[in-house]
């Protein structure tokens, strides 16, 4: 089992919870699921992380300097927005974190996404869990 400083903490955002690219999801059925099943530290939703508040949060997560997966829109447009916040905590973007565009996707669907990149991070979780 990972020690618990090396498990990733997930982060997903919504995109207001009003993005049509969430619809076909239940954000709250598929947050349990990633923080019940997966080896996270624990999984949480921000409404909009690339609004004033979610940089405010973001910067003061990032203190934490703990490794992060966040599921969202496009990675390369979160690398660009959140960039900043990571160098400011003293974390690298490229390192530090793993941006996953969870759009257009079932609770299935997504939740492989993040299982699979856990697995390739090298976070296996408790077989009796899958």
């Amino acid at each position: 089992m990972l020690q618990e400083q090396e498990l990733y903490g997930f982060i997903m955002c919504v995109c207001t919870g009003k993005c049509p690219g969430f619809q076909a999801m239940d954000i709250w059925d598929f947050i349990n699921q990633v923080r019940v099943e997966l080896p996270v530290e624990y999984g949480i939703i921000h409404p909009q992380l690339c609004e004033e508040d979610g940089d405010r949060f973001l910067a003061d997560f990032l203190q934490a300097h703990r490794k992060v997966i966040i599921g969202a829109c496009a990675p390369n447009m979160q690398k660009k927005m959140f960039k900043e916040a990571f160098k400011d905590a003293g974390l690298d973007v490229e390192k530090d974190a793993i941006m996953l565009d969870i759009r257009d996707m079932t609770n299935e669907k997504a939740f492989d996404i993040v299982k699979t990149a856990l697995k390739k991070l090298g976070c296996e979780g408790d077989e009796d869990n899958e």
